[in-house]
């Protein structure tokens, strides 16, 4: 937690509308609020919570590894990133050890950093200078998140299952779009209440969809032909998000976001609406949540089987743990997230 932030000054923390309308600081950002060096962002939230309660949300005695198996995802979902090779070698005839090469930290199951994305207007969270984002210099670098360590009380959202029920459903192939309105009438329908601190998960149903339904072709597509489904890029997603003080969110796909953004996203730059300047991630809400407000993303997280499990006994609360890598200058990690309930 940031020096001097208590419970009180949390709650003195101004709204999301509140922030678009700021003048010391790029409009709808937390920079400073935190303080002028904060390393965290909206992890600083986890503080509104006590871990002993928290952990009273382990009522079954249940855990679930959150995490894929290192080749759960082939081919790549994203051109710049490439599967891993293994190495294994012996010393001795009783020895082994090993090495990876061409490890992408956010290949799979991953944690997104405060280095990883910047607004194009403004610059990286608290105005960070990318000019120190080297291997050896650990400013927003992911070792900060793992020190935490994250630890705390989670909801899961699953709209998927929600969606179901009311007839409808996302198609995975069309890249659906996902509104704030959605959220919160999942949130009700579950009778879930969300608490300040609290880390969200949402299921979309996507990797469920990649792994049982989803072609070879299909899957081989989405390495050029990026269309995925996820929220809705809007200041009503952004707001309902910082509003109800989230600490991180993290979901099943590709980006948490739908993919590419929605033509008539608010987050494009200025080159980008005045000149029509047009790059992969033009328009991307990551640039609002990461790059602005500080609060870390967690994409494709494995909750098919937890999801399962809340739906049977109609609980969505859970304790969470998340460790990423302490990789010093990070920019992303695999999340190593574990629910317990």
């Amino acid at each position: 937690m940031a020096p001097g932030l208590d419970r009180t000054s949390f709650d003195a923390l101004p709204s999301y509308a509140e922030l678009l309308c700021r003048t010391d600081a790029p409009p709808g950002s937390a920079w400073y609020l935190f303080g002028s060096d904060d390393q965290i962002g909206t992890l600083n939230f986890l503080a509104y919570q006590s871990l002993t309660d928290a952990a009273g949300e382990i009522k079954e005695g249940q855990a679930y590894s959150l995490d894929l198996p290192s080749n759960a995802i082939s081919p790549s979902l994203a051109p710049t990133r490439q599967p891993l090779e293994h190495h294994i070698f012996q010393r001795t005839p009783f020895h082994h050890d090993e090495w990876l090469d061409r490890f992408y930290t956010q290949y799979g199951t991953q944690l997104d950093g405060l280095r990883h994305i910047a607004h194009p207007d403004y610059g990286f969270y608290n105005g960070a200078d990318p000019a120190r984002f080297t291997p050896s210099d650990d400013l927003l670098g992911m070792s900060h998140l793992s020190g935490l360590p994250i630890a705390g009380r989670a909801v899961l959202l699953d709209v998927d299952r929600y969606l179901r029920s009311t007839g409808s459903g996302l198609d995975c192939e069309a890249g659906n779009a996902v509104t704030a309105a959605v959220l919160e009438q999942t949130l009700r329908a579950q009778s879930t209440e969300l608490r300040p601190g609290d880390i969200l998960l949402i299921r979309f149903g996507w990797l469920q969809w990649y792994r049982e339904t989803a072609t070879p072709q299909q899957r081989a597509d989405l390495v050029d032909r990026q269309v995925h489904p996820g929220l809705l890029q809007s200041h009503d997603v952004v707001g309902w998000l910082w509003d109800h003080r989230i600490s991180l969110v993290a979901a099943d796909n590709f980006a948490l976001e739908c993919w590419p953004a929605r033509p008539d996203s608010p987050f494009f730059s200025t080159r980008e609406r005045e000149e029509g300047f047009r790059d992969a991630h033009s328009g991307i809400m990551h640039r609002a949540l990461i790059g602005l407000l500080g609060m870390p993303i967690g994409e494709l997280w494995n909750l098919d089987v937890l999801a399962g499990a809340c739906a049977a006994d109609r609980r969505w609360s859970l304790f969470l743990t998340a460790a990423p890598l302490p990789l010093i200058g990070g920019v992303g990690s695999p999340a190593n997230a574990v629910a317990l309930r």
